[in-house]
Parts: C-alpha cells; structure tokens; sequence
C-alpha cells in the first residue's frame, strides 16, 4: 500500500492563493520518493532539503519515506505564503522528521552551513518557458516562470550543486523536455555526479521526468 499524500486542505485558504498546488509534476517527484524509498531509508540521510517548496507536500512526504528514521527536513521559499503553508502541511503529517521552513532563494540563507553536509535534495523548479521579464513578476509567477528555455531559475542553482551535496548525496530534479534535461545531466556529471532519468510522464502538453542525481563517495 502506498504512503497517503501529504493534506494540503488548507491551501483554500484565500491567504494562500499565491502558492503553487499540488499537481502533476508534485505527484511525480512523489512517485519518484517512494519508488527509491528502500535506497533513501538505506542512506539514512540526516538532512533533506526542499527547494521552493510552495505547498509543503513534497517536504511533508520525504518525512513519512523515511519513517520510522528521524531527520531535519528544512523546505525553503521565497513567498512568505509558501513557507506558511509547508509549516502547516507538516503539522498535518505524522512523521519522525523534524520540519523546519526558512523564506529564502534557493538556500542563500543556510550556506556556507549547509556546503557538503546535504544528504537529499528536492527541486520542483519554475520550468515553463516564458520571457525572462516574467520570472518573479508575481509571488503566483514566481512558482512557474523559467525564462528562456525555463532554464533560467535552475541554472542559477546548478553551479551550487557538488558544493551542497554530501557524500553519496541525492538530488531529484522535476524537468520537461524544453528543459533540455540530457544537457542539465551532462553538465552535472562532469561535476562528480550520476546522472539518470527515472521517471516521466506526460501532462496535458507537458512530458515531465525526474531527473536523479548522487554524488559520488
């Protein structure tokens, strides 16, 4: 039987209008969680990070994968809302984790803290091609516009990456085909890092993967 979703009821809350809901690509990067379940309990990572977590579901459900292990899982965002809302979406979760939520772009506010010490790492990021002019133009825009290619919030983080990750770290990645995601692998892997496609689907126009990333010992 598989882990419930996380409870986001609480996202009709008008004051959350401005987050990202669960959806298609969400459901994904779960899919991808708990197929891997069994390898993550196995890392007994210590210390999960998500990136732009919006809703919470995702950070709210790596705490019941690696249940019954307990483990920091901070989520960050740069709307106030999201970081509220993922507050009371672990609230809602019975887990051992132990939740914490910091408003910040990627993880600006945690490093040099955080620099090889990442033991999982999740990134739904904006992807959808836009003009760069739209990235950030709105609290709502800045969940989904990814400027040229959508690569343009992303390639801001994929420099960051070896220097985040731990040893045998993992990092899971939401992308779509106009991404470019062979382009986004080869340049990690010639940064230390594997690099493998695990999962896909198509939604609506969109054919979505997640892309998995270990750093080497």
């Amino acid at each position: 039987m598989g882990l419930p979703t996380p409870d986001t009821r609480h996202l009709r809350d008008v004051k959350y209008a401005s987050v990202y809901e669960p959806a298609e690509d969400t459901y994904l990067l779960l899919d991808a969680l708990e197929n891997d379940r069994t390898e993550i309990q196995g890392q007994r990572p210590s210390v999960c990070v998500e990136i732009g977590s919006g809703s919470g579901c995702v950070s709210a459900f790596i705490g019941q994968v690696l249940d019954p292990y307990p483990a920091l899982v901070m989520s960050t965002d740069i709307n106030p809302a999201a970081t509220e809302a993922t507050r009371q979406t672990a609230k809602n979760t019975s887990s051992a984790a132990v939740f914490e939520q910091c408003r910040t772009r990627f993880v600006q506010a945690l490093v040099p803290r955080l620099c090889r010490c990442i033991d999982l790492l999740m990134f739904n990021p904006p992807y959808v091609v836009t003009p760069s002019e739209e990235i950030d133009i709105t609290q709502e825009a800045s969940a989904w516009a990814g400027g040229t290619h959508g690569r343009e919030v992303l390639d801001i983080l994929l420099p960051q990456i070896p220097q985040l990750l731990a040893p045998g770290g993992r990092f899971y990645l939401v992308v779509i085909e106009e991404n470019k995601p062979q382009e986004i692998m080869d340049y990690l892997e010639t940064r230390g890092l594997s690099a493998q496609r695990v999962l896909q689907r198509r939604a609506g126009r969109e054919h979505l993967s997640i892309l998995r990333f270990i750093m080497k010992e």
